[in-house]
């Protein structure tokens, strides 16, 4: 039986978001943060007929802030909010970041500055828990007045309008509702602002894609040392001196897991004497540049990790009973780092990359040859040759997509919003970086665990030993051309499935 995630809107972490997520585990609100949820409420509640207005509790919005709206037409004016931004056009957001979605509204909402009631909050816990997901665009979301848009449709099936999936079925919201015995609500005062303020678009999009370069970054490092043995390279630029010479935290851990994937190889002695100086920079610097990947998916991490743990809507209320309009659904934080991340990411693709092409260059050194193309018999094969222009041209791709959306801006509602961040736009095409370079590394095993046969009987280091005969399980020794599109979905399902990484610590040990 799955177990429960607590969510108090104060201690949520990717790891522990990633053991939920594995687990399927259901969540639910702790103790004290229904209590702040409550009292929180209490205090809009008390602000219905205050003559003093008060922002998106007895006012308009956005440009309309200083119209004054009457407390009779305050639950219209929050249907009329959701009905309005419900806007999104675009492709659907994939199932899996809806998810996330809904979890991280429910922990924000839980932070208690927002005034919503706690019908509103285990609702959107029901969803996520029943696995009944509404139908979310990714476009229309300037990632400031929070993620409007994109909010607005997640929390449209609370009132039974919009489309869910449920079941494996894409259904009105109101049967759905009808299914979980459920009625439609009717929002209270405020209680529309707080749902479609916030970050929680952003914040999804960021959370799934660091889980998944997570999981890139030791795949990465395998990638190159799988290649190393493949291309006869030399493991001297992973000598830990140097990089104590250079002490950054992830150019010295790259360097540590290549050295303990290489650990016991009988391919890099056979060539010791060679001839070979130097090696290309897209082995000999693996270090430095999956270090500073490295760098960046930390400093991302701890912002992400900040955000989804915060009160990232408007006004905010506060325990003394004050009401105070600000900015902290401005995407600005999370924009930046978003688009950092995908420079990074991009990185690793074109690193990989180059690392392909030179794989395909063969080698000569000694009795054992390893052709061009990674085939014996090119002229009637192509060999790999075009697996690596399907990875450059995702590499190409990637240099378009890292383009960073933050430095962009535009002026909405009628100048009263300004400046906004951008950040819906960093989060959709990070995550399309994401998808390509994981891609491009498995167009890389291919090629390396193909490399790898022509060196027989010799064998690599225990690491990479593990990661090739996973992949040979699953996609044999090319002896002439085939359909390789299979084989490069074959080898992304590994990737994905972080099944590569596992095998290699299973034998060499625990990666950093």
């Amino acid at each position: 039986m799955p177990g429960t995630l607590p969510l108090s809107g104060r201690d949520l972490t990717l790891a522990r978001l990633r053991r939920a997520l594995a687990r399927r585990e259901k969540i639910a609100l702790t103790a004290a943060a229904r209590r702040r949820i409550r009292a929180s409420r209490a205090i809009v509640d008390r602000l219905h007929d205050d003559p003093t207005p008060h922002y998106g509790i007895n006012t308009g919005f956005g440009v309309l802030a200083h119209q004054r709206v009457p407390a009779s037409d305050l639950e219209k004016l929050q249907e009329n909010l959701i009905l309005s931004h419900a806007v999104g056009v675009g492709d659907e957001v994939p199932a899996e970041i809806v998810r996330l979605m809904l979890l991280l509204k429910v922990n924000g909402l839980a932070v208690g500055m927002s005034g919503v009631t706690p019908q509103v909050v285990d609702t959107l816990a029901r969803f996520y828990n029943e696995d009944a997901l509404p139908v979310v665009y990714t476009k229309g979301s300037l990632g400031a007045s929070g993620d409007l848009a994109p909010l607005a449709h997640l929390v449209l099936p609370l009132l039974g309008l919009g489309e869910m999936t449920f079941r494996g079925r894409r259904q009105p919201a109101r049967v759905v509702l009808k299914r979980l015995g459920l009625a439609p609500l009717r929002l209270q005062s405020k209680e529309g602002l707080g749902l479609i303020n916030g970050t929680q678009f952003m914040s999804a999009y960021a959370v799934h894609c660091l889980l998944r370069v997570e999981n890139l970054l030791k795949t990465a490092d395998l990638a190159a040392a799988t290649t190393l043995e493949a291309a006869r390279g030399s493991a001297s630029p992973f000598d830990a001196r140097i990089h104590d010479a250079r002490p950054h935290a992830g150019q010295r851990d790259v360097a540590r897991n290549v050295r303990t994937l290489l650990a016991r190889s009988e391919i890099l002695p056979s060539h010791a004497n060679c001839g070979k100086v130097q090696d290309p920079y897209s082995l000999r610097c693996v270090p430095q540049v999956h270090g500073a990947v490295r760098l960046a998916y930390a400093h991302a991490r701890q912002v992400v990790e900040t955000e989804i743990n915060s009160a990232t809507d408007n006004p905010l209320i506060f325990e003394n009973g004050d009401v105070v309009s600000g900015g902290n659904f401005h995407g600005e934080p999370l924009a930046f780092v978003m688009d950092y991340l995908a420079i990074a990411t991009a990185e690793l693709a074109s690193i990989s990359e180059r690392r392909i092409y030179m794989l395909l260059h063969g080698d000569t050194i000694g009795d054992l040859k390893v052709p061009k193309l990674l085939m014996k018999d090119t002229g009637l094969n192509s060999g790999f040759m075009i697996p690596q222009y399907t990875a450059a041209a995702l590499v190409s791709e990637n240099k378009v997509l890292a383009h960073p959306a933050s430095v962009d801006s535009i002026p909405s509602s009628l100048g009263q919003e300004d400046h906004v961040s951008m950040g819906s736009i960093s989060a959709t095409k990070l995550l399309e970086v994401v998808k390509n370079t994981e891609t491009v590394l498995a167009i890389e095993f291919m090629c390396a665990a193909q490399g790898l046969e022509f060196l027989r009987p010799l064998t690599a280091g225990r690491g990479v030993e593990a990661a090739f005969a996973a992949v040979r399980r699953v996609i044999p020794f090319a002896q002439a051309d085939r359909l390789f599109h299979d084989d490069v979905q074959t080898a992304l399902a590994l990737v994905r499935s972080e099944q590569l990484v596992a095998a290699a610590e299973k034998r060499a040990g625990k990666l950093l």
